[in-house]
């Protein structure tokens, strides 16, 4: 990965985005046309997306297991 990728407002190719995320492109590509992954931005006919917007993503679908849950 490019050095300069790692600043958070850096714009990453789906393959990237798909490679901070360990899941394949095509993963990527149908959570954005189900409107469940990542938010993206549309530079033309290009996809692309913020390594911000992935952390955001990833916080907001970690899940925390509760003592309750837990035995």
């Amino acid at each position: 990965m490019n050095p300069t990728n790692l600043h958070t407002d850096a714009l990453l190719t789906e393959s990237e985005a798909a490679d901070v995320l360990r899941v394949s492109v095509r993963t990527v590509q149908a959570w954005r046309l189900r409107v469940t992954g990542p938010a993206y931005v549309q530079v033309g006919r290009a996809i692309r997306y913020r390594r911000r917007d992935l952390i955001v993503w990833i916080e907001a679908n970690t899940v925390s297991p509760t003592r309750a849950s837990v035995g």
